[in-house]
């Protein structure tokens, strides 16, 4: 699939794409579910992209570390909540590939409690293909995001060594 820019934008502005969330609780989630769940969802984005829809499709898991795992079907790796900046990154004269992108947002992940990257491209839509690759990057976002440990503050360190000085 192939979309202009300006149909892009407006699509996403007026949320003209199929959308579908499933909600699991983390303690529920096996990787047999997570391959059930990633099935489904890369089916509604091929069935989309089939149709020369867009789609925005997620799993939002539940429980002490939250997080959001997300297809987006777009032309660069921005997420829809900043379709306003894609014109930055892409000429608006002509047709542009759509291609799919996975996402993960969390205040587990990153710094940026965010992360993008490029799942298909338009010519490699083997169904079966993405979505093991979808179930396998979701089970290794999980353990990312059960491991990770958030950066100290700055102004909390440099409060705590003036308290230290201050004693000396």
């Amino acid at each position: 699939m192939k979309i202009l820019l300006k149909d892009l934008l407006e699509k996403i502005e007026n949320e003209d794409y199929i959308q579908d969330l499933e909600t699991e609780k983390y303690s529920a989630l096996t990787k047999s579910k997570v391959k059930t769940i990633s099935q489904n969802l890369v089916k509604q984005v091929l069935a989309a992209l089939k149709h020369n829809s867009l789609a925005h499709v997620q799993l939002d898991v539940t429980g002490q570390r939250p997080a959001s795992f997300i297809l987006e079907t777009n032309v660069v790796n921005l997420p829809y909540a900043n379709y306003k900046k894609i014109g930055n990154f892409v000429s608006a004269d002509e047709p542009l590939p759509v291609k799919i992108y996975f996402e993960v947002s969390s205040e587990y992940i990153n710094a940026s409690k965010f992360w993008i990257e490029e799942l298909a491209g338009v010519d490699d839509l083997n169904e079966e293909i993405i979505a093991d690759h979808f179930a396998d990057l979701i089970n290794q976002k999980l353990v990312d995001d059960r491991n990770y440990v958030k950066p100290e503050k700055t102004v909390s360190a440099k409060k705590t060594k003036e308290k230290t000085k201050k004693k000396s």
